[in-house]
C-alpha cells in the first residue's frame, strides 16, 4: 500500500508544505538524499503548541506537537518530490523540544514524529534519531524536526 494511501486510510490529510519563516530554502536535494530544514508545528499559518515542555506544554500535548511538525514535512517532502512513494528510507530525524530546566522526556515528545513515520513507511520508516532539549526556538515553538531522507532511484 502506498504511503499516501495509508494517510488516507488513516483519515489524515496533509497540509500544504509551509513557507519558510526566514532566509533558507525547506528542502535541498543532494545525490539521492533530501535534506530538510527545520520543520515547527503550524496548522494554517499558525503555531499550535507554543512554550516550553515540562512549563506550559505536557509530554501529551509536545508529542502531538512532534506529530503536526512531521505532517509538515511530509508535505514539503511531498512538494519537492511530487509524491511520498518517491521516499525509499527516513535516514534520520532530528528533534528539538524547548524544555523547562528538569524536562527530560524529549524522547518521549519526538516519538509523535517517529511512530507516525513508522505507521506510514513501516521498515522505510525506521531511522536514526536524535532529541534535544533546547532553551528557546523559532517562535516560540515547543518543537522543531528535521529529516533526511534517501530517494528512490
Amino acid at each position: 500500500m502506498s504511503v499516501e494511501a495509508k494517510l488516507k486510510e488513516l483519515g489524515i490529510s496533509l497540509p500544504p508544505a509551509p513557507r519558510p519563516v526566514a532566509a533558507y530554502v525547506p528542502a535541498v536535494k543532494s545525490g539521492n538524499l533530501l535534506f530538510l530544514s527545520g520543520v515547527i508545528p503550524f496548522v494554517n499559518g499558525k503555531m499550535t503548541h507554543v512554550g516550553k515542555l515540562g512549563k506550559e506544554i505536557s509530554t501529551e500535548d509536545g508529542y502531538e506537537a512532534a506529530r503536526i511538525s512531521l505532517l509538515n514535512a511530509l508535505a514539503i517532502i511531498k512538494s519537492e518530490l511530487g509524491s511520498l512513494d518517491q521516499v525509499k528510507q527516513i535516514v534520520k530525524l532530528t528533534g528539538y523540544v524547548a524544555s523547562s530546566p528538569g524536562f527530560t522526556q524529549q524522547p518521549q515528545v519526538i516519538n509523535g514524529a517517529s511512530d507516525l513515520l513508522i505507521k506510514l513507511f513501516g521498515e522505510k520508516g525506521l531511522h536514526a534519531r536524535v532529541s534535544v532539549g533546547v532553551a528557546e526556538l523559532p517562535l516560540g515553538a515547543s518543537i522543531e524536526i528535521e529529516l533526511v531522507v534517501e530517494l528512490k532511484g
